[in-house]
């Protein structure tokens, strides 16, 4: 009995805190939504604190507020300090923290009563715990909408690329130039600009283009995968409860602004339509759109050919003579390129192509001084 009459009083003590909690975000929140949903939440929670006090008294116990006073206090100065967002995420753990250890408690106390308590609450809390995933995750106005909304099911924000070969070959370009400038540099410093330069160019060309190429097609198909992953999930949810991934939608449209109403009818009649049901509820909840998934075998294409074309870029006068000429050709052709690699860059960013320019110009100067440095530094040892 101790043991229970433990594990009961820790309950009320939780839910009462948690109630304490939704009551401040809400009286700090200016969105007339999200506020009257944290109240919504407040009252919930004063509810179960007072089942659960009803329960300590029954088992023979009491309970005193006065105990929680000090733990009061400091939840509200945590609403100043840490800023709702950071709150949100915190009383969101507390949440599925709560959902586990009344899980627990389904399994170990052998009270009929009390075990009928749990199955009623923990879906209240687990709705809490979601509830506050889509107010921790709702983008503000003008976020990037490449940027994924929090899962309802589970904390990871994972970032879309474009799909854009354009994006895949400017850096393959950048990375290609940026690799095998510096391998020129370096071995020229050690060797004075012979035949190794271009052997080592090569190398480091061919090594480059095969490596990014690989990479780009491997980070398109697993993010492939792990949206197949996903969906799949998704429509096993949807089959094994659909009534909940309905709440889920509905929700969802309330924080963007629509009534309780609203909100309500839309998910219905998307519900209605299992195929649409499911896109709505992978990009809603999940953030998944297969329109924003790269195609594996074009990052592949891209990733490798503009590799290879930046960097033999540092490679043209070798062909042609070697020493200083070579060496002095050499730089200039590599940083007018890096300036126009750079330029470039403000196809898939918002920044100026003179200041992104100059930015990749400056940083290949000290990469080519630097390596250059380096390879004179061990010139002794290359020969």
């Amino acid at each position: 009995m101790d043991k229970t009459l433990k594990a009961l009083r820790e309950n009320w003590r939780n839910e009462l805190l948690a109630a304490d909690m939704y009551r401040a975000l809400a009286r700090s929140e200016s969105d007339a939504q999200r506020r009257r949903l944290l109240e919504q939440m407040s009252l919930a929670e004063e509810e179960h604190a007072d089942l659960w006090r009803r329960k300590v008294e029954e088992a023979g116990g009491t309970v005193e507020e006065a105990s929680l006073r000090r733990a009061r206090r400091w939840n509200a100065r945590l609403v100043r300090w840490l800023g709702k967002e950071a709150v949100l995420r915190r009383i969101e753990k507390e949440e599925q923290g709560h959902v586990l250890n009344y899980g627990s408690q389904l399994r170990q106390l052998d009270d009929p009563s009390i075990n009928e308590l749990l199955e009623r609450i923990i879906p209240e809390e687990r709705e809490h715990a979601e509830r506050l995933h889509v107010m921790a995750g709702n983008p503000p106005a003008g976020h990037s909408p490449h940027s994924r909304l929090e899962s309802i099911l589970r904390r990871e924000r994972w970032h879309v690329s474009s799909g854009s070969w354009i994006g895949d070959a400017i850096y393959g370009a950048n990375d290609g130039l940026g690799a095998v400038f510096g391998i020129v540099s370096g071995v020229a410093g050690a060797t004075g600009g012979g035949h190794l330069v271009l052997v080592s160019g090569l190398a480091g060309m061919i090594a480059s283009a095969l490596s990014m190429g690989s990479g780009a097609y491997l980070a398109a198909k697993s993010e492939r995968e792990v949206f197949e992953a996903e969906l799949e999930r998704e429509r096993q949810e949807i089959e094994l409860d659909p009534e909940h991934e309905r709440e889920e939608l509905a929700l969802i449209y309330q924080l963007q602004g629509f009534s309780e109403q609203e909100s309500r009818d839309l998910a219905a009649r998307i519900a209605s339509r299992p195929n649409q049901f499911l896109r709505t509820m992978a990009h809603e909840e999940l953030g998944l759109s297969s329109e924003l998934l790269p195609n594996p075998w074009i990052a592949l294409l891209s990733s490798t050919t503009s590799t290879a074309l930046g960097a033999g870029i540092p490679l043209i006068p070798f062909f042609f003579t070697q020493g200083v000429p070579a060496i002095i050709g050499s730089g200039i052709i590599s940083l007018v390129a890096h300036f126009a690699v750079g330029a470039a860059k403000c196809l898939v960013t918002n920044r100026s192509w003179l200041a992104s320019g100059t930015e990749m110009t400056v940083v290949g100067i000290i990469e080519a001084v630097a390596a250059y440095g380096i390879g004179v530094l061990i010139a002794p040892a290359a020969h």
